[in-house]
């Protein structure tokens, strides 16, 4: 578990190895991510956008983008959390995340980045 803190917003990730979704013979590892992001500040936020820097031991650095989280663009009061679950392939047995979301302080209309903390893909070792 990880927590990064931009301007009064907490960001904690948790991720963990799914072997019912991965194939380690195809080189296919599945992850999944459990985020939660608590607004301590007093200000009203959105998240609006986020963007991921997947680096795979494998295959190229990918970049993914877009419009909010899992089809959703939440809204936090301060004292509010938000909480979701997603996931990520990689080729390779070892990996990692890290990114940002754009947030949108709802009173006075100001665009700012939040850090989301880095996580480590790792497959456990495999034992014959």
């Amino acid at each position: 578990m990880a927590t990064a803190v931009t301007q009064d917003i907490h960001v904690t990730t948790r991720v963990r190895f799914e072997p019912v979704h991965s194939d380690v013979r195809l080189l296919r590892f599945v992850y999944a991510y459990h985020v939660t992001i608590v607004n301590r500040g007093k200000e009203t936020v959105q998240l609006l956008r986020r963007k991921w820097r997947i680096a795979d031991g494998l295959a190229p650095v990918r970049i993914v983008e877009g419009p909010g989280v899992v089809g959703e663009t939440p809204v936090l009061a301060p004292g509010e959390s938000y909480s979701y679950v997603s996931g990520c392939d990689l080729r390779g047995s070892i990996g990692a995340m890290e990114g940002h979301y754009l947030m949108l302080a709802k009173d006075t209309g100001r665009h700012f980045e939040v850090v989301i903390p880095a996580m480590t893909l790792v497959h456990p070792p495999v034992l014959n």
